[in-house]
């Protein structure tokens, strides 16, 4: 039976990887954007259009059985204003195509401080802007009755990043590794996502669509670091040489955050660094037989290699 998949966000950074792990596993797959341009896989049938628009949503989505909307809008701009409308148009398109709907979840939806382990039925009291806004997408499609699929992960990092914590705040793109920016405080465990790995277990899952609920929640544990400093001295090992590590400013970004809305976003996703929040996996091995896992050192040294900060 012919599968095909619409990916929004398939040219960043967790949309691509599981773009690339469907195509892995036999699937068709588009791709929307706003624009062609060179560089795109051509392995991937890429439609224009943009996630705003609800019409251009269905068209590429006509015939799908799987949407993952892994898009958001460039640069932060009007996060709150766009989110839920771009959402609503893969709602309208799953429902419009009976197909499973996929979401890639954040840990934004808990309260940090009291939420140490979070398992997928684990209250969500969210203390910020952003965290509340991932709440109401859970809950839309959950309420929307189309089949849907949550995949809740770390911070992410990547050959193919987008926004990450590596590649924007932990080290220079481009640069030999000389030192690393560790944004968390001393002793404070946090996850991370390799993004290969994550696209991998988003592709298992729907390659197993007869056997899930018709709404599925699952939790990613990724790479865990106890406390705060065993991924910034991977880093630092897998850059080739010995790397200074220092202590992210945090006092110094309110006032660049005037002038930047990709730190004001950072800034408020700062309580996630003074207090762990460890993503529990037994429902996703359960189902799966295992989570996918690229050891820690070699999923760095492909991002450091892709970020141009391999020597």
């Amino acid at each position: 039976m012919e599968r095909i998949a619409l990916v929004l966000g398939a040219s960043g950074g967790v949309g691509g990887e599981t773009a690339r792990a469907l195509l892995g596993k036999g699937w068709q797959v588009r791709g929307l954007v706003r624009q062609l341009r060179p560089g795109l896989d051509p392995r991937i049938d890429w439609r224009e259009g943009d996630a705003m628009v609800r019409a251009d949503v269905l068209a590429a989505a006509q015939g799908v059985s799987a949407l993952v909307h892994a898009v958001n809008p460039p640069g932060y701009l009007e996060w709150d204003k766009r989110v839920l409308p771009m959402l609503e148009n893969s709602i309208g398109a799953a429902r419009a195509n009976d197909a499973r709907l996929a979401l890639p979840g954040t840990i934004y939806n808990y309260d940090p401080a009291q939420t140490p382990v979070a398992r997928p039925d684990s209250a969500q009291m969210p203390g910020t802007r952003k965290g509340g806004i991932r709440k109401a997408m859970e809950a839309r499609i959950e309420a929307s009755g189309v089949r849907g699929l949550i995949l809740r992960a770390g911070d992410y990092y990547g050959p193919r990043p987008g926004n990450s914590w590596l590649s924007q705040g932990m080290i220079t793109p481009g640069k030999p590794v000389t030192r690393v920016t560790n944004p968390g405080r001393k002793g404070v465990g946090h996850a991370w996502a390799y993004l290969p790995d994550v696209g991998e277990a988003f592709a298992r899952l729907l390659d197993r669509e007869a056997e899930l609920p018709r709404f599925a929640r699952f939790h990613f544990a990724g790479h865990w670091d106890p406390d705060g400093s065993a991924f910034p001295k991977a880093i630092a090992e897998a850059g080739g040489r010995k790397a200074r590590q220092v202590r992210l400013p945090w006092v110094l970004l309110p006032l660049a955050a005037l002038f930047n809305p990709t730190i004001r976003e950072l800034l408020e996703m700062r309580p996630f660094w003074n207090h762990p929040v460890r993503l529990d996996n037994r429902e996703l091995v359960a189902f799966l037989g295992e989570e996918p896992h690229t050891p820690l050192a070699e999923s760095l040294r492909e991002s450091l290699k892709a970020l141009g900060s391999l020597e």
